[in-house]
């Protein structure tokens, strides 16, 4: 957009990316059903018909945030994780704390709890989920262990599992968060949490000379 074009102009070409900021906000705090245009539409400070301009239907709304808020982060995942050269366990250190610093400073964590809590009556929301973060996640990080295996620094073992294993504490750790701390559960530092995570799962990943 031309800096000199009208603001109303700009302020035109703002209001998807505005509408998808509010609605991951209303997702995290609300849930998917109790979720409601108008809510999002008056988080975002436009009128429900604006949103109607963007987007058929709250299920539209939701794929909007999975791709342009949440996806995006998947996409660095992935990033860091084809154009890492050096040993595993540096890779799984950056990519585990780039993910819980991510979990922690967005309302990321409160619609993972949704998607979970939800998608047995939504299961559109976890169609999405799954496909576009779920296994792009794992999958990069089981092509990254694969490529480990082959240069002798990993155990033998099923790579998707080994994914898994990685990501699993992160989730619970999150859940925990968004379920048990808001009535009175003991808090978790979410990157000091990934932070001795990885340092225990190398120790039984790595092949004893690629320790360090």
């Amino acid at each position: 957009m031309d800096a000199g074009a009208p603001k109303f102009r700009r302020r035109k070409a703002d209001r998807p990316a505005e509408i998808v900021s509010a609605a991951l906000a209303v997702f995290a705090e609300k849930g998917f059903a109790a979720a409601k245009l108008d809510d999002i539409a008056r988080r975002a400070g436009v009128s429900k018909g604006a949103v109607y301009l963007y987007f058929e239907t709250k299920e539209d709304v939701f794929r909007a945030v999975v791709g342009q808020a949440i996806a995006p982060n998947v996409a660095i995942v992935k990033a860091m994780a084809a154009a890492h050269p050096g040993p595993l366990a540096d890779l799984l250190r950056g990519v585990s704390a780039h993910v819980a610093r991510i979990v922690s400073m967005t309302p990321l964590g409160g619609v993972l709890k949704m998607v979970v809590g939800e998608a047995g009556n939504f299961p559109e929301i976890a169609r999405v989920w799954h496909d576009e973060l779920v296994s792009q996640a794992l999958g990069a990080m089981a092509v990254a262990i694969e490529a480990a295996q082959a240069r002798g620094e990993v155990k033998p073992g099923d790579s998707r599992i080994y994914a898994l294993q990685l990501i699993a504490p992160l989730l619970v750790a999150v859940l925990h968060r968004e379920t048990f701390e808001p009535v009175g559960a003991t808090p978790f530092d979410l990157q000091a949490v990934m932070a001795q995570h990885i340092d225990t799962l190398l120790c039984g990943l790595l092949m004893e000379g690629a320790r360090t």
